[in-house]
């Protein structure tokens, strides 16, 4: 399961590299949780954007390391927003979605 996690991680699977983190943390390797977290939300993840902030809060990150996984976050769930994702997630709220639900 790790290794396939691992290599997830490693194409771009931003929950895959949160996870890793987790893992890590548990272990008590909080530095490296740190590094997979930054990647995961660089990636967009607000799951690991909220770790980060608890690892600033908690000394475990530095305040420049935070403020640039900040502005890194932004721009990935900036990037990922258009007129069609908002459309469809309306939708999907009003459950007007073409997609069956399972």
């Amino acid at each position: 399961e790790l290794y396939h996690m691992e290599e997830a991680a490693i194409r771009g699977h931003q929950i895959a590299r949160h996870n890793l983190g987790c893992h890590e943390g548990r272990n008590g390797r909080m530095k490296r949780a740190m590094e997979h977290f930054i990647i995961a939300a660089n990636l967009g993840d607000d799951l690991s954007m909220k770790k980060i902030k608890n690892g600033y809060v908690e000394g475990e990150v530095r305040k420049e390391d935070f403020a640039a996984v900040l502005r890194a976050h932004q721009a990935a769930v900036d990037a990922t927003e258009s007129p069609q994702r908002e459309e469809a997630e309306l939708a999907k709220q009003r459950g007007l979605s073409r997609i069956p639900q399972f």
